[in-house]
């Protein structure tokens, strides 16, 4: 719980906002808190919340939010080759625990100290503390919401960036790393706007091609100047 403390910090208020702005699109307490409980993705809450205030389909909501959270499987892919050995009741646990600040520990833990027992002990320490600031700070929203209308402008959306930007800074710790967060980043500014959330998938994309690229292109160099 100690080594998740400087990301919950960070999420407190993102669940803030986000219990704040469930109550203003018309969710009940229950409602917001059962999105958080059973969801439990940041992003894709977000973007629910304000889909289901301006009435569109379901179909459209699941398409935009299945979108949006495709990411998790590359999360997924990343940590596999390190839990592959788990028994199956932990993956299940600990999948639905796989956001992106947990991504962060998962794979630096997984890096450092290999996929043992007790590595699995210390994600779902990690996991509890991360997913029950979740929980209350979505409570807290709920009801400062009911209480502060305007509480939602007050800028609280400046955690969200400044955990994701402490997530990634994290990992950049290869020249591959770089290039990908290069190629994404400017991926995601120039492709901003694109309907269903697609400037995100491509970004991706786009980082995943120039990480292959980095890693590639210095053994290439090597092996084309041997005799």
């Amino acid at each position: 719980m100690l080594a998740m403390l400087p990301l919950m910090v960070g999420v407190l208020p993102f669940g803030l906002l986000f219990g704040t702005l469930a109550v203003n699109a018309g969710l009940t307490g229950w409602q917001g808190f059962g999105m958080s409980a059973i969801v439990f993705a940041g992003s894709a809450q977000f973007i629910g919340v304000t889909l289901l205030a301006s009435g569109v389909s379901v179909p459209v909501l699941l398409a935009t939010t299945l979108v949006i959270n495709l990411r998790h499987v590359l999360y997924s892919a990343s940590v596999q080759p390190g839990v592959q050995h788990w028994p199956r009741r932990w993956r299940w646990l600990l999948s639905f625990m796989l956001t992106d600040e947990l991504f962060a520990v998962f794979n630096l833990r997984l890096q450092n100290h290999g996929g043992g027992a007790d590595t699995r002990w210390f994600l779902l320490g990690n996991s509890i503390a991360m997913y029950g600031t979740w929980l209350a700070s979505t409570v807290l929203g709920i009801v400062l919401g009911q209480q502060i209308p305007d509480l939602s402008h007050w800028g609280l959306e400046f955690a969200m960036v400044a955990t994701f930007a402490a997530i990634v800074g994290t990992q950049l710790t290869q020249h591959s790393m770089v290039a990908a967060a290069l190629a994404a980043g400017a991926g995601a500014m120039l492709l901003r706007g694109m309907p269903y959330k697609l400037d995100l998938i491509l970004a991706s994309l786009a980082g995943i091609v120039a990480g292959l690229l980095a890693e590639r292109l210095p053994a290439r160099t090597v092996t084309e100047v041997q005799p």
